[in-house]
């Protein structure tokens, strides 16, 4: 089976924010099924999520979408605050 890879790049008006923004989605890095990994951390003023599965490609798929709708709604929310 193939296995798909991505990195997604975020950068943010802060090194503040985007510490708060990768912590956020923390719990993603550490609850995934097995063939799946998910790891984000903050650098400088940059929210950097790889992301690498080796199951079907409707499992990448739908959990880059799940990631995004959650980093878009942790920026969001810290925008408001």
């Amino acid at each position: 089976m193939a296995k798909f890879t991505a990195r997604i790049e975020l950068e943010l008006e802060s090194r503040k924010t985007a510490e708060a923004v990768a912590k956020s989605v923390t719990p993603d890095n550490v609850k995934t099924p097995k063939g799946l990994t998910v790891r984000t951390k903050a650098s400088g003023r940059k929210v950097v999520s790889v992301v690498e599965c080796d199951k079907k490609f409707e499992t990448f798929f739908s959990t880059l979408d799940d990631l995004l709708s959650c980093l878009q709604v942790a920026e969001k929310t810290l925008g408001v605050v």
